[in-house]
């Protein structure tokens, strides 16, 4: 799968910490490999139809939207902020 990035992610994504960015970068390369590996616990956020969530550590989410064989990267950070204003 390729990864789509919005400006909103490339933006919060710059606000992460070093350690969460490598943290981040790890996730991507599993998902862009297996979109279904379990460390990800991949779902659909709730009261959507089309935007889920993948876990990048604890706390650290990625928002994302499946389209054909690409991942439309959508937001990323703490829990609370990447699921927030959906």
């Amino acid at each position: 799968m390729r990864l789509l990035v919005t400006a909103h992610f490339r933006r919060a994504y710059a606000a992460l910490s070093l350690e969460d960015q490598k943290k981040v970068q790890k996730a991507l390369r599993t998902m862009t490999e297996d979109l279904h590996h379990p460390g990800l616990r991949v779902k659909r956020i709730q009261g959507t139809q089309r935007i889920w969530e993948a876990r990048a550590g604890r706390s650290l989410r990625i928002t994302f939207e499946a389209e054909g064989d690409a991942i439309v990267l959508r937001n990323v950070g703490r829990h609370d902020q990447a699921l927030g204003g959906l």
